[in-house]
Parts: structure tokens; C-alpha cells; sequence
């Protein structure tokens, strides 16, 4: 009996860890798409995987709490050449769940050769995500999207 628990446990572990694997990889894809989307400008494409009723936060504090409203904010800061001069390099991602359906995502991007609205070169941005991912009817959606950013300390 010992024997049959002990198995029962160990396959139980061993599914639980591959699921998180598999939902580890899909969030990653759905970091990955949203970054695209924001290279190539495509509104549609960045935005897919947020929920409905997203808040979302920027680095300059400019908040959207649904889908609709972040479109509209994206498809503005997209237009602005100044903006999206910048070249975004990922410098990690930390995926944890804290429920099968729960999974917060900490990460880091450097933002290099953006400027200012009058032509002036900006520093280099340090910028720091914090999302929430749900999983809802199957797949993962961000239901929260903080931005903050911190120059780099002397």
C-alpha cells in the first residue's frame, strides 16, 4: 500500500511538473509575440493575449484598464517615431505560479536609442515588468501589466 501512494505520488509530481513546463513555454511565446507586436507596430499582435479587462500601467504612469482603452494608448504610441526609435534587448524572465492558473512574470528590458519628443537622445531605460498571467477557458491571457523604469544608479 506504502508502495502504491508512493508511485501515485511520484506520478502526480511528475504531471504537475510538466504541466508547469508546458505553461512555462507558453507564456514565454506569449512574452515573445507581445515584444513583436511592439517592434513591428502591430497593435493587434501586442495586445492579443491581454484580457478584456487588462490594467495596464506604463513607466510614465499612463493607465489602461481594459483591452480597448490599451489599443487605443498603443496605436497613438506607435505612431510616434521618437517612441519607437528605441531597441529593446530582454535581460531575463522569471516565471512563478502561484496557482495552476496563476503565474506572475518579473522581467527586465533595456531600451537603447530612444529620444525625447524634441530629438534629444535618452538615456538608456531600465525597465521592469511585472505581469499576471490567467488561465481562463484553457489559455493564458495578462489580466495585469506594470512598467516601471529606474535609471541606472551612480
Amino acid at each position: 500500500m506504502k508502495q502504491l501512494v508512493f508511485i501515485l505520488s511520484l506520478l502526480l509530481s511528475l504531471s504537475l511538473h510538466s504541466q508547469t513546463e508546458n505553461d512555462k513555454k507558453e507564456i514565454k511565446s506569449i512574452i515573445k509575440t507581445i515584444a513583436e507586436g511592439w517592434k513591428e507596430r502591430d497593435v493587434a499582435k501586442t495586445t492579443k493575449h491581454y484580457d478584456d479587462k487588462v490594467d495596464w500601467t506604463n513607466a510614465f504612469g499612463d493607465r489602461m484598464q481594459s483591452k480597448a482603452d490599451l489599443k487605443t494608448l498603443l496605436t497613438e504610441i506607435y505612431s510616434l517615431d521618437f517612441v519607437m526609435k528605441g531597441k529593446s534587448e530582454s535581460q531575463y524572465k522569471d516565471i512563478n505560479f502561484l496557482t495552476p492558473e496563476i503565474a506572475i512574470v518579473r522581467s527586465k528590458t533595456v531600451v537603447k536609442g530612444q529620444e525625447w519628443g524634441d530629438g534629444t537622445a535618452m538615456k538608456d531605460r531600465h525597465n521592469h515588468h511585472l505581469m499576471v498571467f490567467q488561465k481562463k477557458d484553457k489559455e493564458w491571457k495578462v489580466i495585469s501589466h506594470l512598467i516601471s523604469q529606474a535609471w541606472i544608479k551612480k
